[in-house]
């Protein structure tokens, strides 16, 4: 919070300090309303003590705002690192019935020799896993059979295939994502060469 500090001269005007805000616009104001009704037919009305208040008054108003401006930024940095703080707290509950999926195929692999039962399940909790990354805009690298982009695609070898255009790619050892406009994980790919 800005200090300031109030001294009144002999004539009765007030002259403030502050620190180091008191250079800006408002340091002169009440030099200046006092200024203006010294003449003119104010003047009578405008004595020495309604000076005084009127400055004391326009003073307070002044440093109240300053007051306010600084919370307001307080409050906003505040809000802003929170923010920061937690932006994943929604992918994080997202994720957490995925979790609680893969907990329940571990306890069922252990009771079942069914492997096509356990199959299933694990083939639902990528489904899961890339519906909450959807949901999240965090979508899948389009790869098979298009033409190899390094912004996109990481190269693993490449190999000759008949029929097949060079540079294109024509397996994936691992799916790429993008967030948005972002490439999250290139895709690792296997990219046709010529004979």
């Amino acid at each position: 919070m800005v200090r300031a500090t109030q001294r009144f001269g002999e004539n009765g005007t007030m002259s403030s300090t502050a620190g180091p805000d008191s250079a800006g616009p408002t340091a002169n104001v009440p030099n200046v309303l006092a200024a203006r009704y010294a003449s003119g037919p104010m003047a009578e009305l405008w004595s020495p003590e309604h000076k005084v208040v009127a400055e004391r008054q326009l003073w307070i108003a002044v440093m109240r705002a300053q007051a306010e401006l600084e919370n307001f930024r307080k409050r906003s940095r505040r809000e802003y690192e929170d923010a920061l703080r937690y932006r994943e707290i929604d992918l994080l509950r997202d994720l957490l019935p995925v979790l609680d999926t893969v907990r329940r195929a571990i306890d069922a692999s252990e009771t079942t020799a069914d492997v096509d039962s356990l199959r299933a399940g694990f083939r639902m909790t990528a489904q899961q896993l890339e519906k909450v990354l959807d949901t999240h805009g965090c979508k899948t690298i389009e790869t098979e059979g298009k033409p190899f982009d390094p912004t996109v695609h990481d190269a693993l070898l490449q190999q000759v295939v008949p029929g097949v255009a060079a540079g294109t790619v024509v397996g994936v050892a691992s799916k790429g994502y993008k967030l948005h406009d972002r490439v999250v994980r290139p895709a690792q790919v296997i990219v046709s060469k010529e004979e």
